[in-house]
């Protein structure tokens, strides 16, 4: 049975998930690479780039798994790219050149219509302006009963919990205190939405959470 899942989101110490002042410099948010170490020294990302090496253990085994068994991925517009508004023209194909990761359907919620982009490696990005629930139905409709992945950013995963559409999150939480930024919690009770800690496993540059209902 599909299910709706989230992986491999980094957060702060504080809670951010991504720094302030996202921009083309800045995909994460200012210092938001920072929360990211415990994945960019795994051997599935310097597969996943190109690279030779990375470690194996915990790390690697979470990061695997942040991408693997998923039939489609929905994104929040700012996790596309840092264009703000109508779209100037159609010349932006995303953060990640002309194979991006997804190798799947990928739904990119946003209020501007777009034509959907045929990627190489099997990702189209489709632009869905109905919202999330809608989204969620096209990919699930897709995903040939694998898991749908909430990609992120921040304010689309907390879009997702306040509507109860999540079952399972995965959250490296890494030692880094970021002070401002975009926090995943506030105002959410994970508690409240059925959720508990299911398996937690830490390295040394992150604590791996998996919350469960």
């Amino acid at each position: 049975m599909t299910k709706v899942r989230v992986g491999g989101f980094s957060i702060s110490l504080d809670g951010f998930g991504a720094g302030p002042e996202q921009s083309l410099e800045n995909p994460l948010g200012k210092r938001g690479r920072e929360l990211h170490q415990w994945f960019f020294g795994t051997r599935f990302f310097r597969t996943m780039t190109g690279q030779r090496g990375g470690s194996d253990g915990v790390d690697q085994d979470f990061a695997h798994r942040s991408m693997e068994g998923f039939g489609a991925f929905i994104l929040g517009r700012n996790m596309f790219g840092p264009i703000r508004g109508p779209w100037p023209d159609e010349s932006w194909k995303g953060w990640w050149g002309e194979n991006p990761p997804y190798h799947a359907p990928t739904f990119v919620l946003t209020h501007h219509p777009r034509e959907p982009i045929k990627m190489e490696g099997g990702t189209t990005f489709i632009f869905v302006t109905e919202g999330i629930e809608a989204a969620l139905e096209h990919a699930k409709l897709v995903a040939d009963n694998r898991d749908v992945k909430i990609g992120g950013g921040v304010e689309t995963v907390r879009q997702y919990l306040r509507a109860g559409l999540i079952d399972e999150l995965h959250f490296a939480l890494s030692p880094v205190v970021l002070g401002q930024g975009e926090a995943m919690f506030a105002g959410i009770d994970l508690p409240a939405l059925g959720y508990r800690v299911s398996e937690h496993r830490a390295s040394e540059h992150a604590t791996h959470i998996v919350l469960s209902r």
